[in-house]
């Protein structure tokens, strides 16, 4: 193997693969010490990290298979008019490099992407040959999380997917007019129907393997599949962001749906002139997406026609609670799960404690630290044994400065607060 060269293409492939937010972002850093200057170093070809399905964290290497392009996306730096360097790994060169690198501890996994080269069957059938001679030939155990290709046949999910512990689609952007404006090459229907199967696959592989009518029922995409929006590149608003997203949980059994903010790397006119990534409004839609998943929010709730848009202070949890102040204090002593998973600061953990602490004690402000609890942001919500305990009624304006971050709260905080008036 040539070492030199190989080295070469993976410092093009993985840095490409930065973009990707279907996993944690690996790369766009580069520091190397040397004997007298330290330990350590890092270069673009880096490790990203990702969740197994039992919760582990794990390291990935994260590389596209290849930068050539017949597509040509306005926010991708990969695309076809980009005068880049280009490269393609072999499959034998990828597989070997997979199995180097995590018999040197550097890796537990591999995240494969691609660029489509000549045409999306083509790439799909490379992308499946390296993941086959992985499991078969390597007799490689570990995690690998591979990115289908738009237009890709059934029969290729199929082979892949026997293969792959998690396989993810990006639909890239939230409607089907952004889609035609800055990816003419895809389409909704290319996207969306790989997608299904995908999603049809992987339940009947779930209810076969709850129902045991067979213990040698083939895996299928054990970890479940996901996808990427492009956040800002377009006008849609954090309305139709979430809904889709909502959608695409409900239909296909996404397991995440990942959101990433629109980076200008390529000069186009038909993206929206943007001078730098709109992160906080990325962040704002994860705690939205994490509602909807886990604390039984619908989208309705987080947001509506007249406001489309998430408040970029408040995680959306606190600013729901702020336009529902009629619905508080409840009392943490009887009020049901779903009640709860509404206070601001209360999160799954400290909820399952309170349900088991409520059987055995009365529960005062002073035990929400010991469970956890954000004390500060869930007291004004909250009443204990028929008590209000916060030093300030709801309808306080001191209440919404309460639930900001500490970097918003020096903003707001531009006046005296009186010594003896309210809280």
């Amino acid at each position: 193997m040539n070492t030199d060269k190989i080295f070469q293409k993976l410092t093009l492939l993985a840095n490409g693969a930065k973009y990707d937010a279907s996993c944690a972002s690996s790369g766009g850093v580069n520091r190397t010490a040397t004997r007298t200057t330290g330990l350590g170093s890092i270069t673009p070809a880096g490790v990203c990290h990702s969740f197994t399905p039992d919760g582990r964290c794990i390291s990935l290497l994260k590389v596209l298979m290849t930068n050539y392009c017949v597509f040509n996306c306005e926010y991708c730096i990969n695309r076809r008019e980009n005068d880049i360097p280009r490269t393609i790994f072999t499959p034998d060169e990828l597989v070997n490099l997979t199995i180097e690198f995590y018999k040197r501890n550097y890796i537990e996994g591999l995240f494969l992407s691609s660029g489509i080269y000549q045409n999306p069957q083509y790439t799909m059938e490379l992308m499946s040959e390296i993941v086959r001679k992985l499991r078969l030939e390597k007799c490689y155990h570990g995690y690998i999380h591979m990115k289908a290709i738009p237009y890709c046949t059934q029969e290729q999910i199929d082979l892949a997917g026997q293969y792959v512990d998690r396989m993810s689609i990006n639909i890239e952007l939230p409607s089907e007019e952004s889609l035609r404006k800055l990816a003419p090459a895809k389409t909704k229907t290319s996207i969306i129907q790989p997608m299904r199967y995908i999603g049809h696959k992987w339940r009947h592989f779930r209810e076969e393997r709850v129902k045991r009518t067979s213990r040698k029922t083939p895996l299928f995409v054990p970890a479940g599949q996901s996808t990427q929006l492009i956040i800002g590149a377009t006008p849609e608003t954090d309305l139709q962001v979430l809904k889709l997203a909502s959608t695409l949980y409900e239909l296909f059994a996404l397991k995440r749906v990942y959101y990433s903010a629109y980076q200008p790397v390529n000069e186009s006119t038909k993206a929206l002139a943007i001078t730098e990534p709109p992160l906080a409004r990325e962040n704002k839609l994860y705690q939205a997406d994490w509602l909807l998943r886990f604390y039984g929010f619908t989208v309705d709730e987080i947001l509506d026609e007249s406001c489309p848009t998430l408040d970029l202070d408040l995680d959306p949890k606190s600013n729901w609670a702020l336009r529902n102040l009629h619905l508080f204090p409840i009392d943490i002593q009887t009020a049901p799960k779903e009640m709860l998973l509404r206070v601001p600061g209360v999160g799954i953990r400290g909820i399952q404690r309170i349900l088991e602490a409520r059987p055995h004690c009365t529960l005062r402000p002073e035990h929400l630290k010991i469970m956890g609890i954000v004390t500060k942001r869930a007291l004004p919500f909250l009443s204990f044994a028929g008590k209000y305990e916060f030093p300030a009624s709801l309808s306080s304006p001191i209440l919404r400065t309460l639930l900001l971050p500490e970097s918003k709260k020096k903003q707001n905080l531009n006046h005296q607060l009186s010594l003896f008036g309210e809280f």
